[in-house]
């Protein structure tokens, strides 16, 4: 009982966690990213916002690392940085529309707008012409300013990289190295805001043993796929994650 009292959770509690970390990492094994989202999801259910952030940020940083092996080859880190100039301008104007924007609201229509794009891209829905410089930028931007807004800006950048038809390898170690960026300054900016405690620590040290494990099985089953099969999996994903955002929010109202 007193191990649980440092966890600030019950043991049905402790077991859910444990389980949604290591579908979430098998997840991002295999897609390079969804590891956020599927956390952000289910422990909402049982956690507030402001404690499943910082958790998450940790663990986001680790399992990128974990990932190093799998994906250092395959990261093109010239759209990794032009993507981060978008997110640099675009994560302020995010925070800032927070004044003004209900949260809710804007999650809603992102996860119906993805929905319909993913869709649109499974009947076979290509755009070479937003593979440059300025679509990129732009990409970057709206993931900058949906993160600040709704924690959902990985997806926008998944379904760039899906609609211009790039190599899933390509596409796994670009988002998993970009995120590993982009936490690693989020994680800072939180620790400095002082939402992260012991608390914090007690419940993501044991989640770490679980990341590796999870990594090696999703890279096993990337290996493993075809290429057709991959971007069916990540469409069907984002469908999935956006269908489950809509209807926790909607259960919220």
């Amino acid at each position: 009982m007193d191990l649980l009292a440092y966890f600030q959770l019950s043991l049905v509690e402790i077991y859910f966690v444990i389980f949604i970390v290591f579908i979430a990492s098998i997840v991002r094994g295999f897609n390079g990213f969804g590891f956020s989202a599927i956390c952000i999801s289910s422990f909402s259910f049982i956690l507030p916002a402001i404690e499943i952030v910082p958790i998450i940020l940790i663990l986001e940083v680790i399992i990128s690392i974990f990932m190093v092996p799998y994906i250092w080859n395959k990261i093109d880190w010239s759209f990794v940085v032009k993507l981060l100039f978008g997110i640099i301008i675009g994560s302020p104007a995010g925070v800032y529309l927070l004044k003004y924007l209900t949260p809710d609201v804007t999650h809603l229509t992102v996860c119906v707008l993805i929905v319909f794009f993913s869709f649109l891209l499974m009947r076979g829905y290509i755009n070479q012409k937003i593979n440059n410089n300025y679509g990129k930028f732009f990409t970057g931007i709206i993931c900058g300013a949906l993160n600040g807004l709704t924690t959902l800006g990985g997806l926008p950048v998944a379904l760039f990289l899906l609609a211009t038809s790039i190599q899933p390898a390509i596409i796994r170690g670009s988002l998993a190295a970009l995120f590993f960026l982009t936490d690693i300054y989020a994680f800072a900016l939180s620790s400095f805001s002082g939402i992260v405690d012991v608390t914090t620590i007690y419940r993501t040290v044991p989640l770490i043993i679980i990341l590796p494990i999870g990594v090696y099985i999703g890279d096993k089953f990337f290996v493993k796929s075809k290429e057709e099969t991959y971007r069916k999996v990540v469409f069907y994903f984002l469908i999935f994650i956006s269908i489950l955002g809509f209807f926790r929010i909607v259960s919220n109202f």
